[in-house]
């Protein structure tokens, strides 16, 4: 099994932030660059012209052109043929320089997409490696309500009905924003790193039982949105029992961690109880993640200061 997209995709996708300009093989349009599941999807995606280990799409600047056009005769027209044998879904000339004729050539009889852009080749790479990436990245859609909290992302996670939702407008009044409420999509878009996104049809939108669906854009702003962030914190929204609050660490409290798409995520869980204003503690938590990131422990701190004290105080 493995994620595609067209070439003609990639081009519509791109075509005005990368200023490219189709300059032969519009035959191949439909090209399929595809990445298999198999496989780490960031290898050999996008890059510099490269005969060993082709990319999916090579991008040609100076420096590639410049060797090109030092070689012998012979030389050239093998090294244009291996750059069109059909391991590479497309080519991208750089820096606004003209397609040589034996490239366009090659491309038209091939039916390989040739691009042109006069954005310089590193830019052009990146751009393209970050698109490409994104799109061919492992997903999973979790429940609860992802927010951007202290500048960070947090899932706001739970059982149903438990009170997630009434927590979020409570943190969208206080200045955080939402991203996506109920089933927000994560993606692995390196090997630590996994972003949240919300799916087009809820985008803006918070359901609040008693109130129906919100529209949070319209109600706050276009400030009270945000379209993606990093998953950073998971907080578990729970309804405990005097057993179950006797379990927690007094020093530590109940952070753990959960583990994502391969990627290991902080996780504290927060008991649902009356008068426990729960906006205020999830604000301390992305607080105390913020400084654990930091280096800062506050648990650590607290026990050296008293083992200090007692040391002290023993004759």
């Amino acid at each position: 099994m493995s994620v595609s997209i067209t070439v003609n995709e990639l081009y519509e996708a791109l075509q005005a932030k990368l200023e490219l300009v189709w300059a032969a093989g519009k035959l191949g349009a439909q090209r399929i660059i595809e990445a298999s599941e198999d496989e780490d999807p960031t290898i050999s995606l996008v890059g510099h012209l490269n005969f060993i280990h082709p990319h999916r799409v090579q991008v040609l600047g100076k420096t590639e052109l410049d060797y090109l056009q030092s070689l012998r005769k012979n030389s050239r027209k093998d090294a244009i043929t291996q750059l069109f044998s059909g391991k590479s879904d497309g080519v991208v000339i750089s820096g606004g320089h003209p397609v040589p004729d034996d490239v366009r050539q090659r491309a038209e009889a091939t039916g390989t997409p040739v691009f042109a852009s006069r954005l310089n080749s590193s830019e052009l790479v990146n751009n393209l490696q970050y698109y490409l990436t994104n799109r061919f990245a492992e997903t999973v859609t979790l429940h609860g309500v992802f927010m951007e909290v202290m500048g960070i992302g947090v899932l706001l996670t739970g059982d149903a009905s438990v009170g997630k939702s009434e927590l979020a407008l409570e943190l969208v009044s206080r200045g955080h924003r939402l991203i996506a409420d109920d089933a927000p999509e994560f993606a692995r878009i390196a090997p630590d790193i996994l972003s949240g996104t919300c799916p087009e049809v809820l985008r803006d939108f918070l359901e609040v039982r008693g109130l129906g669906v919100l529209n949070i854009r319209a109600m706050f702003g276009d400030s009270a949105i945000k379209h993606n962030k990093y998953l950073r914190l998971v907080i578990r929204i729970q309804n405990m029992s005097d057993e179950q609050l006797n379990l927690i660490d007094r020093l530590r409290g109940s952070a753990r961690t959960r583990t994502v798409l391969g990627v290991d995520i902080p996780e504290v869980t927060l008991p649902v109880a009356p008068g426990r204003n729960l906006a205020v503690l999830v604000e301390a938590a992305a607080r105390n993640h913020i400084l654990r990131l930091k280096g800062y422990d506050a648990s650590r701190v607290f026990i050296e200061r008293q083992q200090r004290h007692i040391e002290q105080s023993t004759p």
